[in-house]
């Protein structure tokens, strides 16, 4: 992992992109609750930088901290750069950094496809198999059950089913005595897609 503080190409790519007006903060769910002029701004801004920032950029960004690759998995839903769909999925098992998990679940969400689908379904494969880790479990399932609305699939049936991966994972989580109903994760994702939308036509 590239550390901007060392790294002056790093550093160079998180002051143009990440911290302005503090974004990679405001990319955590805060831009939903924005309004007004701050809410136009935010849009209009995050959409020209995506309309702007280059693929080795966003590469490099990718290989930075949580904050770095918060930013870039934004920036890549915003600009449909469908090619680093993998990168994300490989980030997202891999779960190296806190934090930027819901972002990688976002981005894949906006792509839409059923190879997106696929990819949640690999990191609730593994994950959902360990009750000790608290990382992005339900935000992935809340990302897959809105691509199989949407794609009219069932990808995540197997694992609600009485007996499946998730009803375990909720019973032995010690961190997942109660869970907010996934019914609000999967409307979390319609608002963070019709974002990305907004930003992308903003930009």
């Amino acid at each position: 992992m590239r550390q901007a503080h060392e790294d002056p190409e790093l550093l160079a790519l998180v002051r143009r992109y990440v911290t302005p007006e503090r974004r990679y903060l405001k990319l955590g769910g805060s831009m939903l609750r924005m309004r007004g002029p701050e809410y136009d701004r935010f849009v209009r801004n995050l959409g020209a930088d995506a309309a702007v920032i280059t693929a080795n950029e966003i590469t490099t960004l990718l290989e930075g901290g949580w904050r770095e690759r918060r930013t870039a998995a934004w920036l890549v839903a915003v600009s449909r750069r469908t090619e680093f769909r993998e990168r994300l999925g490989e980030l997202l098992l891999a779960s190296e950094v806190c934090c930027a998990g819901p972002s990688y679940c976002a981005a894949l969400a906006s792509f839409g496809t059923p190879r997106d689908s696929e990819l949640l379904v690999a990191y609730l494969d593994r994950y959902l198999r360990r009750p000790d880790l608290a990382y992005d479990q339900t935000v992935a399932m809340g990302a897959l059950l809105f691509l199989d609305l949407n794609l009219q699939e069932d990808r995540a049936a197997r694992f609600l089913a009485p007996g499946g991966l998730w009803p375990q994972w909720l019973q032995d989580a010690p961190h997942m005595r109660e869970t907010t109903g996934l019914a609000s994760y999967v409307s979390g994702f319609r608002r963070v897609c019709a974002f990305v939308d907004e930003c992308a036509e903003a930009g």
